[in-house]
């Protein structure tokens, strides 16, 4: 082969490869307060942390927010590159790629106070209705078991009226999460309900990047990579100090 054709090779490969490297990765997300809010300072805590890591890893974004299951249909279908809210389940690793946990989600369960429920076990729920924002996963047995009746809605908002009107018996959220809602929407409402002490589940949140990216595993890598590093600078936890936590 003559050099002529070996750079004229180059120059090809060249122009071709970094396609995607030059585009933003379109990030996506629930609103999801104190996490996710386009209101909030960088769109919230998870928002803050992801950009940045991705801006270590050397990435540009874009950041759009959409509900919850607008966003899951919008990475199957390439609309997205990144859902950066996602807990574990089995079935979303048929469309999206998992990176390591960038934080933990503790899952518990709210009752009213004038309640006498308790909590230890899955049986335990068996008697109670269960307030869940539909397309959530949030343990997998909780999120199988036909005994247990859970009753579908829009936000936690939605479940906690429900369960101070007495149409349902708990509610199930993150605890950052209930206590961001019980003090600034819910006030009038936040002393006639409280938390059942044991955690239903412990989750990771996740970024999914779509299977569709060509660079999906690359992106994940450098990803928790740069979460690493952001621990070790000590930037991770001033993100988490600049949101009040």
């Amino acid at each position: 082969m003559s050099v002529p054709r070996i750079f004229q090779l180059c120059l090809i490969m060249m122009l071709a490869w970094p396609v995607y490297a030059q585009q933003e990765l379109r990030l996506v997300a629930n609103t999801w307060p104190p996490f996710n809010d386009q209101s909030l300072p960088s769109s919230g805590v998870a928002t803050d942390l992801v950009t940045t890591a991705l801006s270590y890893a050397g990435y540009k974004t874009s950041y759009t927010e959409v509900p919850w299951a607008r966003a899951v249909r919008g990475l199957q279908r390439g609309q997205y590159d990144i859902l950066i809210n996602a807990w574990y389940a089995a079935e979303r690793a048929s469309y999206g790629f998992y990176s390591n946990p960038y934080l933990i989600n503790r899952i518990r369960f709210v009752k009213r106070r004038d309640s006498d429920i308790q909590y230890s076990r899955l049986v335990d729920l068996y008697p109670y209705t269960v307030a869940t924002v539909r397309g959530y996963a949030y343990e997998p047995e909780f999120d199988v078991d036909p005994k247990i009746n859970r009753v579908g809605v829009l936000s936690f908002e939605v479940a906690a009226r429900m369960l101070h009107a007495g149409r349902v018996q708990l509610a199930v959220e993150d605890t950052l999460v209930a206590r961001y809602h019980l003090s600034r929407m819910l006030t009038e409402i936040n002393d006639s309900l409280e938390f059942l002490p044991t955690p239903l589940s412990e989750n990771g949140l996740h970024i999914l990047v779509s299977l569709q990216h060509p660079q999906h595993r690359e992106i994940a890598q450098k990803f928790d990579e740069a979460i690493l590093a952001m621990k070790a600078d000590g930037n991770y936890a001033e993100i988490f100090k600049r949101h009040g936590f």
